[in-house]
């Protein structure tokens, strides 16, 4: 007798705009997760690392032409994302980010589940009107949403504050444990092979004697690198043998190069971000704003002490005892100053904090733990509604 074929998964659909840094990782390991379980999954995006990534995993991807920001191309957008869906035919669809959560919902109007995951909050990144424009949207299209995945509490407060009344999910993010992980190398060796060059010209040479401090992000204004080279100045005048490497690109990256020191190394996008943590004497990220970031979580998943703006997320990602030595004010170089030059003053302490951090993140924030999360999340909203006809998703405009 011939045995019929297993039900396949459910098809997910992602959305992401912006295809790097944090969000790219974030939904990268979630397809890898979902895939390994059996869902289908298909990944809408404008190319770059994130779409070559998700094919290297095995998952559907598809083209979806997008800005990073809102602006005259956002009907088009909606458009074609709505003409992408009607082809693919997902049972769920899930946006990353400001930009695709405003097409997404546009597109999609409640009509499938639908997850937004924010990244933070759209109305944080800017000011005056557009801000008061990206708060209008987000209390509105909250109608289109069954459910808003917000990686910390603070996040999830911030958009209540703010008015954004919609059911919410709390999943605190996480990281591969099996990448990130302490060295074997003594702190303060540089990576073999840096990339980039110093301010004043030539990659530092590996020095243990000179504390490294690294930041990873994009250079851009809300990752708040032109806070950390305005508090430079004060940490040389303590340790004047000191070298930071800001890790990542962006669009602020001319501007920071024009102020730099020459201590500070520009060692661009890299593709793994595994050597610089592992190097590092101390990371830093003085963040304007944030859910969730990911590097703490990294960096302190290789047992490096880390100081951090006391933006949303930035206390959910450290244990208790940290707080009073890794956080600060945001925009306040001297505040960051201080915390940087106590704990480079301070090894003994910096390897204690670093231990407490490890074990924090490992008991945390494995990202195992946050898709299975996000999967039962999935189940819950595909349980709570009826499956659509397919003779209703012919056209999910019609």
């Amino acid at each position: 007798m011939q045995q019929s074929a297993p039900d396949p998964g459910p098809r997910v659909l992602h959305l992401a705009q912006p295809v790097d840094g944090g969000v790219a990782r974030v939904v990268l390991d979630l397809t890898r997760a979902q895939l390994a379980a059996g869902l289908r999954v298909t990944l809408a995006c404008p190319g770059g690392e994130l779409a070559a990534g998700a094919r290297e995993l095995g998952a559907e991807v598809r083209d979806w032409r997008a800005a990073r920001s809102p602006g005259p191309g956002l009907p088009g957008e909606v458009r074609r994302l709505v003409r992408l869906i009607d082809e693919v035919r997902p049972d769920l669809v899930h946006a990353h980010s400001a930009k695709a959560g405003l097409a997404g919902r546009l597109a999609v109007r409640g009509r499938l589940p639908t997850v937004f995951q924010p990244h933070a909050w759209s109305f944080e990144a800017v000011g005056g009107l557009t801000a008061a424009l990206a708060l209008r949207w987000e209390r509105w299209g909250a109608r289109w949403v069954d459910r808003v995945v917000c990686v910390s509490e603070a996040e999830r407060t911030t958009g209540l504050r703010a008015g954004v009344h919609a059911a919410c999910a709390v999943i605190p993010n996480g990281i591969d444990l099996d990448r990130f992980h302490p060295p074997l190398r003594t702190p303060g060796t540089a990576p073999g092979t840096p990339v980039g060059t110093a301010a004043g010209g030539a990659a530092p040479e590996s020095d243990p004697a000179s504390p490294l401090v690294v930041c990873v992000g994009r250079l851009c204004r809300q990752k708040g690198q032109d806070v950390l080279l305005r508090a430079w100045e004060d940490v040389l005048g303590v340790l004047p043998g000191a070298r930071l490497a800001l890790v990542g690109d962006g669009p602020a990256a001319p501007e920071l190069c024009r102020r730099a020191h020459p201590s500070v190394l520009f060692a661009g996008a890299v593709a793994d971000v595994v050597p610089w943590y592992r190097a590092a004497d101390l990371v830093v990220l003085p963040s304007r704003w944030e859910g969730m970031a990911l590097a703490p979580l990294e960096a302190l998943a290789c047992a490096r002490t880390i100081v951090l703006t006391d933006v949303d997320g930035a206390r959910e990602s450290l244990p208790p005892a940290l707080a009073a030595h890794c956080l600060v004010t945001p925009e306040d170089p001297r505040a960051l100053a201080g915390a940087v030059t106590a704990l480079l003053s301070d090894p003994p302490l910096r390897a204690a904090l670093g231990d407490q951090g490890r074990r924090h993140v490992l008991s945390t924030h494995d990202v195992r733990h946050t898709a299975e999360r996000v999967a039962a999340l999935y189940r819950e909203l595909l349980g709570a509604r009826p499956p659509v006809p397919s003779e209703c998703r012919e056209s999910i405009h019609s």
